[in-house]
């Protein structure tokens, strides 16, 4: 299998598509993928520049005209957590936590395909089978996890949360995450971005990783409230989001 290097990588142009985000847009992406010996080494390299991570590709959006999104990481050590935030640690705290290899199941599978169907009827992931599940969670050519979260009281231990996690070498970026869409008190969604900041804070890691921010997209809003947030702006770097 040949390496990849910064000098030796190609990068492709996707065709233009209607963008999930911002009504009357489209978006391109520019991608390539992420293999060989040194996959680890360019995924870190590009994730520095805005890329994310899907299977064995490495994505990051390229729409002429617009750079509406961006990418968004937690300075896990400075995050203060609000009153909103240590209810909902509260709320949670009869939960197991467990750190598990990236091998899909079928439990995981049926929580996921019940989750898309209540949050996101609309959108193509919906159509996702067991097999496509499992590439998305096995199909890694860099360092993953898995978290599964429990009821630790329940008599049948019941998964209620997963989220699909890569390890980088400066802090754990969020893939994808999914939960039981029936808890709406736990606010499960938050919660499992406050448990990555609090497995960040018991390392020596410094970031969580979000993906991507768009200002004016209503359901990428909540990412800001997890102050503070650097933002990734290109020959800028990381900047603090104001």
């Amino acid at each position: 299998m040949t390496d990849q290097t910064p000098d030796t990588t190609q990068l492709f142009l996707t065709t233009a598509m209607l963008c999930p985000y911002l009504p009357g847009k489209q978006e391109r992406k520019l991608f390539t993928h992420l293999t060989g010996r040194r996959a680890a080494n360019l995924y870190h390299l590009l994730s520095e520049n805005g890329f994310r991570r899907s299977q064995n590709l490495i994505y990051r959006p390229a729409c002429e005209g617009c750079s509406a999104c961006q990418s968004v990481r937690i300075v896990a050590d400075a995050f203060v957590p609000s009153k909103r935030y240590r209810r909902v640690l509260r709320a949670n705290n009869d939960l197991s936590i467990e750190v598990r290899p990236t091998t899909a199941t079928n439990e995981q599978y049926a929580l996921f395909k019940r989750y898309l169907e209540s949050r996101h009827a609309r959108g193509g992931m919906t159509q996702m089978s067991a097999i496509d599940y499992e590439y998305m969670v096995e199909d890694t050519p860099v360092q993953s996890i898995l978290i599964e979260y429990r009821l630790r009281d329940h008599p049948d231990n019941t998964l209620v949360a997963v989220a699909l996690t890569d390890v980088m070498p400066d802090g754990l970026s969020m893939v994808y995450s999914f939960y039981d869409p029936e808890l709406v008190h736990r606010s499960l969604g938050t919660f499992l971005i406050l448990d990555h900041i609090a497995q960040i804070r018991s390392t020596e890691l410094d970031y969580v990783y979000l993906g991507y921010w768009v200002k004016d997209s209503p359901k990428m809003a909540y990412k800001t409230q997890f102050q503070p947030l650097q933002v990734q702006r290109g020959p800028l770097g990381w900047v603090l989001l104001d």
